[in-house]
């Protein structure tokens, strides 16, 4: 069960932001929740965590779909979980990719609830997770962060400009 659990969450994962309702992306945090029930972080850590960081990027596709935050600060929290385990000395590469996209979600929340200090403390987190990356050799994925950082920087701009 764990297996089919984690594969149709990756489908419904993938096929989720191809559809342009929610159901598919509702149904693979049902899967990846589903597998977190024997994915267990005292069994599988790293993998429990990677099921969390999984988890949280369902939810943070549906939560760029739906009003409000309930959403994004569900795959916080997640992203928060996965982190954890996939701490900095632990496993830098998985902790940096982690971190970049939990700065996003940050940035997302404080975008819509006019929060600047979230959003820059989103800013710090993708900037962090992009040096280390450059510092694993690894430019791609700092390339990425490197966008994420741009996306938060226009947000922080655009909250600076509200009165």
């Amino acid at each position: 069960r764990r297996t089919s659990d984690l594969n149709l969450g990756a489908a419904l994962h993938t096929l989720g932001p191809r559809d342009p309702g929610t159901d598919r992306l509702e149904e693979a945090v049902t899967a990846y929740r589903a597998a977190l029930e024997e994915r267990t972080r005292d069994r599988v850590p790293l993998d429990w965590a990677r099921t969390q960081m999984n988890l949280g990027n369902a939810l943070l596709t549906l939560g760029t779909r739906e009003a409000g935050t309930a959403r994004l600060e569900e795959a916080v929290d997640a992203y928060r979980a996965a982190l954890e385990e996939r701490t900095r000395d632990r496993v830098p590469l998985d902790w940096a990719g982690c971190t970049y996209i939990l700065g996003m979600a940050e940035a997302q929340i404080a975008e819509r609830t006019n929060n600047i200090s979230l959003a820059k403390s989103g800013l710090a987190k993708a900037v962090e997770a992009r040096e280390v990356l450059e510092e694993g050799g690894h430019e791609v994925w700092a390339g990425y962060a490197g966008n994420v950082i741009r996306k938060i920087e226009a947000i922080i701009d655009r909250l600076s400009a509200v009165p």
